[in-house]
């Protein structure tokens, strides 16, 4: 049997295409309870530990896992990446100071202390060119993993998103392969995704019926953008926003996706048109959480805890992993890992 170990795992879109993959996900650790119990909902025979991966011995997952070092098949994780965005980089943030992105180590921590097969870590793009990445990765090579990385985008992998991601992928016994990171499979698009849903609103699914509260005046923008890949650019007169008006940048915000093309990025702002490209492409409202979800390739029947309301949901599904983009990667491992 194939075994998984998931680091900051939130809702389990890692886990997701993990499993899709043959992988059994074992244990989890995950700081934030809604997000853990939505995992727990897809993902139910797995031992969660809701704690912060600081407070977590390698000793302690292993018993968890129910498994003995150096047994592990996979162990992964997707450590908070706010402070090595190019967002942020533009803002004139320093990554320096973020606490978070010494989260890093504690991966390097647990492989050396459980000794796992193989190793997968993702992160924005941005973080190959920090120097916490080149002592992490060394640190690998001295622990006695191969190790390979690349940036790749998810639309390549069958996502119908347009997301850059850094993966890296390592193995204890055995040369990483070449081209694992090359994928190119028939891609889909907005349609294909969400287009054969029911209205929302009265479908019974709650993550495609939560209510939307706007102004008039916001819902009138949004009638004045056209269809099918509309932006602010086309909204002229009473409609167009002073600030809008006053600026080049963020043009994607207040625009509709494309029937026919990838989405955007689906972030934590995946519910609000204010905050991107987020606008259905012919219906008056923003895409609905289940449309996001599908757009992060998770099942249609995937589960997230709501107990948190719309904004926590949306930020559970925007931090995901897409399950599809792991997928063929874990594929590839498993390929290794059984020969």
């Amino acid at each position: 049997m194939l075994t998984a170990i998931d680091l900051f795992s939130g809702a389990g879109g890692l886990s997701q295409g993990l499993r899709q993959a043959g992988f059994t996900v074992r244990a989890a650790v995950e700081y934030d309870e809604a997000s853990a119990a939505s995992f727990l909902l897809n993902h139910p025979s797995a031992k969660v530990i809701v704690d912060d991966v600081r407070n977590v011995s390698g000793p302690t997952l292993l018993r968890q896992a129910g498994l003995e070092r150096g047994e592990v098949s996979v162990l992964t994780g997707c450590p908070p990446c706010q402070g090595f965005s190019t967002l942020r980089t533009r803002r004139h943030g320093s990554s320096d100071a973020d606490p978070r992105n010494g989260l890093i180590f504690e991966i390097l921590r647990l492989v050396r202390s459980i000794r796992p097969r193989s190793v997968v870590v993702e992160n924005v793009p941005g973080l190959a060119a920090n120097d916490r990445f080149k002592v992490f990765t060394t640190g690998l090579r001295n622990s006695g993993y191969d190790y390979d990385f690349a940036v790749v985008d998810a639309r390549d992998f069958g996502v119908p998103q347009r997301r850059k991601r850094l993966v890296l992928v390592a193995l204890r016994d055995g040369v990483v392969p070449p081209n694992w990171a090359v994928h190119s499979v028939p891609g889909k698009n907005v349609r294909d995704a969400i287009g054969a849903l029911p209205a929302a609103g009265d479908s019974g699914d709650c993550l495609h019926d939560f209510p939307e509260r706007r102004s008039d005046k916001v819902v009138a923008r949004i009638k004045a953008t056209p269809p099918d890949g509309g932006s602010r650019k086309d909204i002229r007169g009473d409609f167009e926003c002073q600030c809008h008006s006053q600026t080049t940048g963020y043009n994607d915000v207040y625009g509709r996706m494309s029937w026919d093309a990838v989405s955007p990025t689906i972030t934590s702002g995946c519910h609000n048109p204010s905050k991107g490209r987020f606008l259905h492409p012919e219906e008056h409202r923003a895409i609905t959480l289940r449309e996001a979800a599908l757009l992060q390739s998770f099942p249609p029947d995937y589960q997230f805890d709501i107990s948190r309301g719309k904004e926590h949901v949306a930020l559970q599904i925007g931090n995901a992993f897409p399950p599809l983009l792991i997928q063929p990667i874990a594929s590839v491992l498993r390929s290794e890992l059984v020969a």
